[in-house]
């Protein structure tokens, strides 16, 4: 399989400004959807002696393997979304799933586009 193949199915997804167990959460629910690049066990790490934090997986969206589920964070989560069109807006759907959604900006290129939301814990999930 070369690169190329699947690269209209894949969304990179940077988790920034949240601690590590909100970016945790944020990669649990995605992995629960679709494969990843990230092994499951995985769990990002805080070994930056308190600077910002940027956390990054690759998501291919091809096939949803079940549904994400409620999820609960912490605080309000910073996440951008970059690749194709289609691709982007199937994990936002994901993301929809499991937690509050708005979105904070976007960019769009030919064939594909950059979105940033803001993600709030999941509706049904306990304060």
């Amino acid at each position: 399989m070369n690169s190329t193949e699947h690269t209209g199915t894949q969304v990179l997804v940077e988790v920034t400004g949240s601690s590590k167990e909100d970016a945790n959460a944020v990669f649990g629910a995605l992995c629960t959807a679709f494969t990843s690049d990230r092994p499951s066990d995985d769990a990002p790490r805080d070994d930056t002696g308190g600077r910002p934090m940027v956390w990054s997986a690759t998501y291919d969206v091809s096939a949803v393997r079940e549904q994400a589920a409620p999820a609960r964070l912490t605080e309000s989560v910073s996440v951008t979304l970059q690749g194709g069109y289609r691709a982007v807006d199937q994990l936002r759907e994901q993301l929809e799933s499991a937690f509050s959604v708005s979105e904070e900006g976007s960019a769009s290129g030919d064939q594909e586009k950059e979105l940033q939301l803001r993600l709030e814990s999941g509706p049904g999930t306990a304060p």
